[in-house]
């Protein structure tokens, strides 16, 4: 399904107040009835985890971080728009005048609605690896550094009796076994 996510952001879609699980329900329904899972990929409603008191006791209560409004990441197209615009409880988008603005990546990493992917890497700092692709490919290295997001990796690969330093992508590399 990923293929298809190319394109898709996140929207802020705004409604009256006390109808966000309404409409994320309604949503969720169209989506399905109408065959729409490779435009409209994600509803959410962010929600944050409060101790309230009550008398001698305390619970654990769910409150909305934004109420009233509901995130939907999708391809915005004249449909998917229109799908969403008019669904019960739904005022709009967020946005100048009528045209939608999505969330900035930032914004997105800030409000958390989406959780990174954990990278788990079968090699660490030291270990010998194959280079597996690119024009590299088939030369052997040893791993000096990996990035902190776990996306590169660099390699003093052996080429032509020389150490030579190369930053590749980990999923260019495969350990290899001593």
């Amino acid at each position: 399904m990923a293929e298809y996510m190319d394109g898709a952001r996140w929207y802020v879609a705004h409604t009256y107040s006390g109808y966000e699980n309404k409409v994320k329900t309604n949503l969720e329904k169209i989506v399905e009835n109408r065959r729409l899972q490779d435009k409209i990929f994600d509803i959410q409603i962010p929600v944050m985890t409060e101790m309230v008191q009550e008398g001698d006791t305390t619970k654990e209560v769910e409150a909305k971080v934004f109420p009233s409004y509901v995130l939907v990441k999708m391809i915005m197209t004249d449909e998917t728009w229109h799908v969403v615009r008019n669904i019960t409880g739904v005022t709009g988008f967020v946005g100048p005048g009528s045209r939608p603005v999505p969330l900035t990546d930032d914004e997105v990493a800030a409000i958390g609605v989406e959780k990174p992917a954990v990278t788990v890497l079968s090699f660490e700092v030291g270990d010998s690896v194959k280079i597996i692709a690119g024009a590299l490919n088939g030369f052997i290295g040893r791993v000096e550094e990996i990035s902190d997001d776990k996306k590169k990796v660099k390699v003093m690969a052996s080429m032509f009796g020389r150490e030579t330093p190369v930053e590749l992508e980990t999923s260019s590399v495969e350990r290899i076994s001593n």
